[in-house]
C-alpha cells in the first residue's frame, strides 16, 4: 500500500510566501495576546480591597425561578458580608430578565439579601441591564442620583479584571471585591470560564463587547 505524499502549499511565488508567513505571524500574535490576557485575568482574580465605599454594585448573574443560581448566590453573599462588616453602606443589585415570565436578577438578589439581614431601605436595584457594562452604567446612574461617590464592585474572581476595566472607563471610583468562594471551584469548571473571559476581554478591548 503506497502512501500519498503530504500536500504542501506552493510557496514558489514571492507573494504566496509573504501571504503564508503573514498569516502565520497573525495567528502567533493572537495566540500570544490570548495567553497574555489570560495570565492577566488569573493574576488579577484575587485582587481585593477593604476600602469603605458608599455602595457595593453586585453584578447580575442567572436566576432559577425566584432563587439565585449558585454563581449569583456567591456574589450576593459577598455583598452581604461587606454590608454587615460596615465596608459598604448600601447595595445596588443589577440585572434584568431576558424572559418576561421570570423575575429580574436584581429583584432576586434584593429578596435574598433582605432574607439575610440587609435592611430593605439600604438596597437599590436596576432591572434594565442584560450585559456587564449595562450593570455598571445603570448602577452609576442610580448612584449619582443618590449622591454616592465610591463603589465596590462584586463579582466572580475571573470576571473581576474585565469588570474593573469597564468601571474605570465609565469614570467610577471603584475597587474590586471578588467573591471569597465561587461556584467555579475546580479547574474543570474554571477553564471554560477563563477561556470565555479571555475572549470577552479581548473583544471588549477591540470593540467594546460586554
Amino acid at each position: 500500500m503506497s502512501s500519498r505524499p503530504l500536500i504542501r502549499p506552493d510557496l514558489k511565488h514571492p507573494m504566496q510566501r509573504i501571504l503564508y508567513w503573514g498569516i502565520g505571524a497573525v495567528l502567533l500574535s493572537i495566540i500570544f495576546w490570548a495567553g497574555f490576557t489570560a495570565g492577566g485575568i488569573l493574576a488579577y482574580m484575587n485582587e481585593g480591597s477593604h476600602r469603605p465605599s458608599d455602595a457595593a454594585v453586585v453584578l447580575g448573574a442567572a436566576v432559577q425561578g425566584e432563587n439565585p443560581s449558585p454563581v449569583f448566590r456567591e456574589r450576593i453573599e459577598q455583598a452581604v458580608r461587606l454590608y454587615k462588616d460596615g465596608t459598604v453602606r448600601h447595595l445596588i443589585f443589577t440585572g434584568g430578565s431576558r424572559d418576561s415570565s421570570t423575575p429580574t436578577e436584581a429583584w432576586v438578589g434584593r429578596q435574598y439579601a433582605v432574607s439575610h439581614g440587609v435592611r430593605p431601605e439600604h438596597i437599590l436595584i436596576e432591572t434594565k441591564s442584560v450585559i456587564t457594562r449595562e450593570n455598571l452604567l445603570y448602577s452609576l446612574e442610580i448612584g449619582k442620583k443618590e449622591g454616592y461617590r465610591t463603589y465596590t464592585i462584586v463579582s466572580d474572581p475571573l470576571h473581576m479584571k474585565r469588570s474593573m476595566k469597564m468601571a474605570s472607563e465609565l469614570g467610577m471610583d471603584a475597587v474590586p471585591s471578588p467573591t471569597e468562594t465561587t461556584a467555579y471551584r475546580s479547574w474543570r469548571s474554571k477553564i471554560p470560564f477563563l477561556v470565555r473571559e479571555t475572549v470577552m476581554y479581548m473583544g471588549y478591548t477591540l470593540k467594546g463587547w460586554n
